[in-house]
């Protein structure tokens, strides 16, 4: 069993901040280790959470405040935003990722994994940006359709014995695909798998 995803999440409005708390929490491997609204000193906050990564949502107050440096965070920082007008700001500003508000458990839980491996993380609707990942992989062998929903259950860090249970196959052949999914996209576990299928655009955001 893989590790929990230590999430710290941000966001200053204290309702938006507890719902997107539990939201985090239901979603596996995630584990909410801290709430803040805006922190000032990140080095007291990174010895007392140790969070692996944290989830900032801007939300609709934050529309015409301006972007602190994200890089003084010293961890990749994934921002919710209410629109596609901040992507760039955003981005410019450090962050590692920018999803739209509206993002799913399953699109978040993918997201938050792939910035833990230092990729870059891009809602669809800022889709022109994620185009040269989307070609490094078009010279690779393509997932089957049973490999893409394997992948799909992976990318919520399900185990191989409740994807069979989800795709009522045995989990000898889960096991099969996984490795075959692993072999296509050269990651060297299934973490990593998830990872490159993200910035592959494999896995929508």
């Amino acid at each position: 069993m893989s590790s929990p995803l230590r999430v710290l999440i941000v966001a200053a409005d204290p309702l938006a901040r507890a719902g997107l708390a539990r939201f985090v929490a239901e979603q596996e491997p995630c584990e909410v280790v801290g709430q803040m609204a805006s922190p000032a000193v990140w080095e007291d906050v990174l010895a007392v959470y140790r969070p692996e990564v944290v989830l900032w949502d801007w939300g609709w107050d934050g529309y015409t405040a301006a972007f602190p440096s994200f890089t003084a965070v010293e961890l990749p920082v994934l921002l919710l935003l209410a629109t596609t007008d901040l992507f760039p700001a955003a981005l410019q500003a450090g962050a590692r990722g920018v999803l739209l508000r509206e993002v799913g458990g399953e699109q978040l839980t993918a997201a938050l994994t792939a910035l833990t491996h230092n990729l870059l993380v891009l809602d669809p609707a800022y889709s022109p940006q994620m185009a040269p990942a989307a070609e490094e992989m078009n010279t690779a062998e393509p997932l089957s359709q049973r490999e893409q929903e394997v992948l799909r259950h992976l990318a919520t860090g399900q185990t191989n014995k409740a994807i069979a249970q989800a795709l009522a196959i045995s989990p000898h052949t889960v096991k099969f695909h996984v490795t075959a999914i692993m072999a296509k996209l050269n990651a060297q576990s299934r973490t990593e798998a998830v990872a490159l299928a993200t910035r592959a655009g494999l896995l929508p955001l």
